[in-house]
């Protein structure tokens, strides 16, 4: 059995677009991957006959996405036929649990090289449903009437109080937090430029933030998911904000305070994370960046979907032994304004600690690969401030959270 979990090293794509003019839209998010994890061989020497699994998220799973894409990115890139490959699905935590996974694998013994992470080409989509994730699942949502998350994030911005004003001051805040980061380069270090099949680069940066964006601005945006919770769903009389109410009967209104400018960047790209055992990287001559120490994640309820996040980073930081006080920076994802701010609300953690080169809002979330990327963004930062010790957390679909406490080496 490891005593640790090392993380060597972490590499991304850029953040292309999310749509058929987005610079990524070309290349098959197959080859998305296949160049990331070539970039983090070569970058670190690694014999990938070595590898135990190569772990990815993936949020779509179908058309573009399907037939396990880290086995066939893996073979994409020409690693070793040594080197299995498993995908799994925990919606937009998907990335962060392959980690998390990579590092049980570890910890437990078992396995001495695993890389984690994840891929999604959001301009290549699945299908989506007004009936948000109890689509064509009509038992479950006679349980639960799951909806699609943007009415989730405004039944949260209702109940706690928050603002059009307060949402859109943090995607202000993030779009300037991610100009500074790109002005000064931040980004570069564990940034993979991607090419076409045809050898030309197609995107060497992030596509997707949009600087100088004001508070005029955002309020020239309509509300994204007003006319979709006004629909009412066919052979049912109640609409999808009437239904999703049914589980919150105090609310006599969902007030829609969410937008394209304080809601995460539709974007497509891939991430990857590799974990070693102690013994395999000294070894090999591996220089550890960080340790895993603690990871977790926690469910709540399903309708309002997104409010795990703080949950899952108490139950982390609990498990470790620690406190808020002992983490000193944190990536939540930003999905929506509102579960950052709800975040912010329940543990007291200060804003300027949180997401200090800009978040989802800014750079876009590519739901699979997220997770991988605030990890890598993490330890970047954590290691340009010489700091030690920074906590990551994402809410997912169906209610559900995930966490990871990293340390510094």
């Amino acid at each position: 059995m490891s005593t640790e979990a090392w993380i060597i090293d972490a590499v991304r794509s850029p953040r292309g677009k999310g749509k058929e003019t987005g610079s990524l839209h070309p290349v098959h998010p197959q080859r998305i991957l296949a160049q990331v994890l070539n970039a983090l061989r070569d970058r670190n020497n690694l014999d990938t006959a070595d590898v135990d699994d190569v772990v990815m998220g993936c949020g779509a799973g179908s058309g573009d996405h399907s037939m396990d894409i880290a086995r066939m990115a893996a073979l994409d890139a020409g690693w070793s036929l040594d080197a299995p490959g498993v995908t799994l699905n925990r919606f937009c935590g998907s990335g962060q649990q392959a980690v998390n996974f990579a590092a049980m694998g570890v910890l437990s013994g078992f396995q001495d090289v695993v890389v984690g992470g994840g891929v999604e080409s959001m301009s290549r989509p699945a299908p989506m449903h007004v009936d948000g994730f109890t689509a064509n699942n009509n038992h479950l949502r006679d349980i639960y009437a799951m909806v699609a998350q943007g009415i989730s994030a405004d039944l949260i911005a209702t109940i706690e109080g928050f603002t059009r004003q307060q949402c859109d001051q943090l995607a202000v805040d993030s779009q300037n937090r991610a100009r500074i980061a790109i002005s000064e380069g931040r980004f570069e270090k564990s940034l993979v430029p991607i090419f076409t099949d045809e050898g030309t680069l197609a995107l060497d940066h992030d596509e997707f933030p949009r600087p100088g964006t004001t508070m005029d601005d955002l309020a020239k945006l309509t509300p994204s998911f007003e006319a979709m919770g006004a629909k009412v769903r066919a052979g049912e009389k109640l609409s999808v904000d009437q239904t999703a109410m049914l589980a919150y009967p105090n609310v006599k209104e969902i007030q829609h305070v969410h937008h394209g400018g304080n809601s995460s960047g539709v974007v497509d790209g891939a991430s990857a994370v590799l974990v070693t055992s102690p013994d395999y990287a000294r070894a090999h001559g591996l220089t550890p960046r960080a340790r895993i120490i603690m990871t977790a994640v926690a469910g709540t309820e399903p309708v309002i979907m997104l409010t795990a996040p703080g949950p899952a980073a108490e139950r982390a930081i609990k498990k470790a032994g620690m406190t808020f006080d002992d983490i000193d920076l944190l990536e939540v994802n930003e999905a929506f304004a509102s579960v950052v701010l709800k975040f912010l609300k329940d543990t007291g953690v200060s804003w300027d600690k949180i997401n200090v080169n800009g978040g989802a809002m800014a750079l876009g979330h590519p739901i699979g690969a997220t997770g991988g990327m605030l990890i890598g963004t993490l330890l970047d930062e954590l290691e340009r401030r010489d700091l030690s010790t920074g906590l990551v957390t994402m809410c997912t679909g169906g209610g559900m959270g995930t966490a990871t406490i990293i340390e510094r080496i």
